[in-house]
C-alpha cells in the first residue's frame, strides 16, 4: 500500500512538472482519442472503451462554475437527447482542479468543482451522460487539452479525432446561433462525409490547472489584509437599509458574540461575500449586542475577516429594531435576509443558514450566465 502511495504521488507530480514545461496544447486532428478512466457522478469509473459500440464519441470538457459552461448546459443536453439514438456517445468531463479555482471565480454558480458538487448539478440538470471529475490528476485533461470550459471533441468510429472546438458561435443561450458547428460536425459523420468544418475557437473559461494556482494565493493574503471597521447603526438608519433604495441585492444577517450558531455560520457568509461581490451584491451585518460589546463584536469579525459592512445596534430596544428589519422576524438568532433593490425580501431564514440553498437564492437572483447582465 505504501508503494502504492508512493507511485501515485511520483506519478502525479510528474505530470505536473511535465505540463509546466510546455504549453497544454488541444489534441490535433486526425490523432487517436487518449485512452481514460475516471469516477463520475454515478460512483463509477468509466473508460474510454465504454464506448466501443457507438459509431461517434463526443467528449466535452466543462464544469460547474463557468457561466459559459452553464450557458451551454440545456443546448448540450438537446443535442445529447437528439442524437444518443443515431449511434453517438456522449460523455462530459471536468478538468479543473478545485483548490486552483478561487472565490472570485464563482460569482455566476452556485457550486464549486469538486466531485461532490458535481453529483449535485448532474442531478439537478438531469444530465443524459456520464459526467466525469479530472481534478485530482488532470492526466486526461492534459492528454485532450482543452483551452477553455466548454471544449468538445469528436471522434469517429475509429477513434479519431475528426472535429474540435465550439458548440456553437454564441454563448447566449437566449441566441440563435448562427453556425451549429457540433451539430453539423455530427451530421456530416452520420453520414459518412467530413466535417464541414474541422476545428474552430473556443470561448469560455480557462482550465484551472493545478500548478497555476498563484493568483488564488495572492487572494487569499489580499483579502486577509482588507480592514474590517464596526459602525454603529440607529433604528431609522437600520429602517433605511432594508429598504434598500441602491441597486444591489443585499444579504442582511443578524447576530451576537453570544450566539453560537451565528459564529459558526459567518465564515459561510464571507465566503459568499467573496463569491458576489464582484456583481451587483453586498453583505451587511448587523451586531445586535449591547453597545457596551462592541470591541469584542470587533474582535470576532476582525478574526472572520469580515472585510463587508459592519453595524451595531445602539437604540434601546431590540424589539423596535426587529419590526423594521422584518415584521415577520420573530426574533431568533442568527436571522439572515436577502433584500433585493427596493426593499422586497426575497429570502430569508430564521436559524443557521443552509449556505448550498442560500447561494441558489443568490445566483438565481443574479443569473448564471453573462448574458443575464446584457
Amino acid at each position: 500500500m505504501k508503494n502504492l502511495f508512493i507511485f501515485t504521488f511520483l506519478l502525479c507530480l510528474s505530470i505536473a512538472l511535465y505540463a509546466q514545461e510546455k504549453d497544454i496544447k488541444p489534441l490535433e486532428i486526425g490523432s487517436a482519442a487518449p485512452i481514460f478512466d475516471l469516477p463520475g457522478v454515478d460512483g463509477k469509473n468509466h473508460k474510454l472503451s465504454d464506448f466501443d459500440d457507438h459509431d461517434i464519441l463526443v467528449i466535452l470538457f466543462t464544469c460547474n462554475h463557468c457561466p459559459t459552461a452553464q450557458a451551454y448546459e440545456d443546448k448540450f443536453i438537446s443535442i445529447v437527447n437528439e442524437y444518443k439514438g443515431k449511434g453517438v456517445g456522449f460523455v462530459a468531463i471536468s478538468p479543473n482542479d478545485p483548490d486552483a479555482v478561487n472565490l472570485s471565480e464563482l460569482g455566476y454558480t452556485d457550486l464549486g468543482d469538486n466531485l461532490e458538487e458535481m453529483k449535485i448539478r448532474a442531478k439537478e440538470k438531469n444530465f443524459p451522460f456520464p459526467y466525469l471529475y479530472d481534478g485530482e490528476t488532470q492526466r486526461t485533461s492534459i492528454a485532450y487539452g482543452p483551452f477553455a470550459t466548454p471544449h468538445v471533441f469528436v471522434f469517429d468510429n475509429e477513434r479519431i479525432l475528426r472535429y474540435s472546438g465550439r458548440i456553437d458561435d454564441t454563448e447566449n443561450p437566449y441566441v440563435e446561433p448562427k453556425n451549429k458547428d457540433l451539430i453539423h460536425a455530427l451530421d456530416a459523420l452520420l453520414s459518412s462525409e467530413d466535417p464541414p468544418v474541422a476545428q474552430t475557437k473556443t470561448f469560455g473559461c480557462s482550465v484551472k490547472w493545478a500548478w497555476k494556482d498563484e493568483w488564488t494565493k495572492q487572494l487569499m493574503v489580499e483579502w486577509s489584509k482588507e480592514p474590517v471597521e464596526l459602525n454603529d447603526i440607529s433604528l431609522q438608519s437600520a429602517k433605511e437599509l432594508m429598504k434598500n433604495t441602491g441597486s444591489k441585492l443585499r444579504m442582511v444577517n443578524m447576530w451576537a458574540t453570544w450566539c453560537g450558531p451565528c459564529i459558526i455560520e459567518f465564515p459561510s457568509l464571507v465566503e459568499i461575500n467573496r463569491m458576489y461581490r464582484g456583481r451587483d451584491f453586498e453583505f451587511i451585518s448587523i451586531s445586535t449586542d449591547k453597545p457596551g460589546k462592541k470591541d469584542k463584536a470587533l474582535e470576532i469579525l476582525k478574526k472572520k475577516e469580515a472585510s463587508n459592512q459592519n453595524y451595531i445596534f445602539t437604540g434601546e430596544d431590540i424589539y423596535e429594531l426587529i419590526e423594521v428589519v422584518d415584521t415577520e422576524w420573530q426574533g431568533s438568532l442568527p436571522y439572515t435576509a436577502l433584500v433585493a433593490p427596493g426593499g422586497e425580501i426575497i429570502y430569508k431564514i430564521e436559524g443557521a443558514i443552509e449556505p448550498l440553498v442560500l447561494k441558489q437564492k443568490i445566483v438565481d437572483y443574479l443569473g448564471r450566465y453573462y448574458a443575464d447582465e446584457q
